[in-house]
């Protein structure tokens, strides 16, 4: 035990945990004050600086494309002789279901009532058409990218190079060199785990009170907050359990998920009567994204739009990457750079493209056609939970979907969080060869303070504006490392040449 304890870089444990549970006393007894804080410090941001996530936007998605059809695309993942260690079916599932939590879920189906309110979306000849292209836009291959190329420099350090660290700084030492071994490394990495901290918090917050409004209604019970908390705990036990049985039960658990994620999609297409509607309504706002990538890309004046909505979904994908891409690296020994990059994107692109398009339109069918009025309802003060839960209600033996729902949501929280855990634990020695895990009971203690800063936000009804700027300030310096990470990873292959 003793050896043990040596491995663990203290300091990466005990500094998150003490911030942790003062982020969560600040929630909890300054509300006013902290909303205060959190509103100047993003406004100073989407102020000064929306260029600079735009501008870290476009460069990953060009590395992206460059990795991939360059020379470089032909290195692989590990030895000449490897082969991959799972089926590309297999990989593709584990892909998809360790990177979207959730709230695929939950901003499928109320997305589109979040932008048809603003007035940069009003004044569009389509209101409907140019809500879906957003979707399709914030969720499409800009995001993708940063955990596909993060993906391939992970997979490139832990089977080419071979570090015998496994830190989100170590990525970095082929740039700053000893440097990672002090003060420097420190930094690095607990900017990821703080980062991955908001990134928890943010997923629970946002969703996890359909998935409470949805199970109260499938058992009779009305409160939701406490219905809430009991969820998270069933769903950190899953990923607990799962975390023990380890890589074959994660990998199975995934196939389950995936499985009842794509019930949903068949439930709703099949048996809502929009099924033309959602397939036209879909090509046409792909088609309407194809036309107009480049500028929605680069827009910055759009009356708020661009820095309340764009620059939050981009915050909150990169608050993921400091573990999620490493997962992704992990599972894909044997694999080319090009094969990792064009799957993750077909996987990636495939899932939440399909998510958005049939639960979306769903949602907008059953508005347009008079089947509820969601857009006034959330007006008149109900929450996006009880809206959702009212189109799902159109829907033929509705209970079925919900059920579907419901255990699909459990599922997607229960994969992620078993991925991250995992990953964090790993951050959290100073050495860790890569045919190591980490401890169990490690992987218990992160998941455990995973919880307790969305525990704080949802009893404290913390509002959407307080839960997304806890996800933008937290990107701001990881997306700064995220960038050494892809000069370092090119440096390596140029070395490697």
């Amino acid at each position: 035990m003793k050896n043990h304890t040596r491995k663990i870089d203290w300091p990466l444990i005990i500094i998150p945990i003490l911030g942790v549970f003062s982020l969560s006393f600040l929630f909890d007894r300054s509300p006013k004050q902290s909303h205060r804080i959190l509103s100047a410090i993003r406004g100073g941001l989407d102020q000064h600086f929306t260029f600079a996530y735009i501008l870290i936007a476009i460069f990953f998605l060009c590395s992206s494309f460059y990795f991939a059809f360059s020379r470089y695309g032909k290195v692989k993942l590990g030895a000449d002789n490897d082969q991959p260690e799972y089926s590309n079916l297999r990989w593709g599932m584990m892909v998809f279901t360790s990177t979207m939590s959730a709230d695929i879920i939950f901003y499928s189906l109320s997305e589109w009532t979040m932008y048809a309110q603003e007035p940069f979306i009003k004044a569009k000849s389509d209101v409907m058409e140019w809500s879906l292209t957003y979707s399709l836009f914030h969720w499409g291959p800009i995001v993708w990218s940063f955990y596909i190329v993060l993906a391939v420099a992970f997979g490139y350090m832990l089977y080419v190079t071979k570090n015998k660290r496994q830190k989100f700084s170590e990525a970095c030492r082929p740039l700053l060199g000893r440097r990672i071994d002090g003060w420097v490394g420190k930094i690095i990495d607990l900017v990821a785990i703080f980062a991955l901290i908001a990134a928890t918090a943010t997923t629970f917050s946002m969703s996890m009170p359909l998935l409470a409004t949805t199970v109260g209604n499938l058992i009779g019970v009305t409160n939701v907050k406490t219905l809430s908390l009991l969820l998270m705990v069933v769903v950190v036990s899953i990923y607990l359990i799962a975390s023990v049985l380890g890589m074959k039960v994660m990998s199975r658990l995934s196939t389950i998920c995936y499985t009842f994620f794509i019930g949903l999609m068949v439930y709703v297409l099949l048996f809502s009567g929009e099924f033309s509607f959602i397939i036209d309504s879909g090509v046409q706002a792909t088609g309407n994204l194809l036309q107009n990538f480049v500028g929605m890309a680069t827009t910055t004046r759009s009356q708020g739009f661009t820095q309340k909505w764009t620059i939050y979904y981009w915050s909150y994908w990169i608050v993921w990457c400091v573990a999620t891409p490493f997962f992704i690296g992990s599972i894909s020994k044997g694999r080319t750079i090009k094969d990792v990059v064009l799957r993750g994107f077909a996987w990636g692109l495939g899932g939440t493209y399909l998510s958005f398009i049939v639960l979306s339109n769903f949602g907008i069918s059953r508005q347009i056609n008079h089947l509820v009025n969601a857009l006034a309802d959330l007006q008149n003060g109900a929450t996006y939970s009880q809206v959702i839960l009212k189109i799902m209600e159109t829907l033929p033996q509705y209970r079925i979907a919900l059920v579907l729902l419901a255990v699909a949501m459990i599922g997607l929280y229960s994969t992620v969080f078993d991925s991250i855990t995992m990953v964090i634990s790993k951050y959290s020695y100073h050495h860790l060869a890569i045919n190591e895990e980490p401890s169990r009971i490690l992987r218990g203690f992160w998941a455990v303070v995973f919880i307790v800063l969305p525990l704080s936000l949802l009893i404290n009804d913390s509002t959407m504006y307080n839960i997304q700027s806890v996800a933008i300030i937290a990107a701001f310096p990881t997306m700064i490392v995220m960038v050494l990470i892809v000069i370092s990873f090119l440096h390596n292959l140029v070395r490697g040449e």
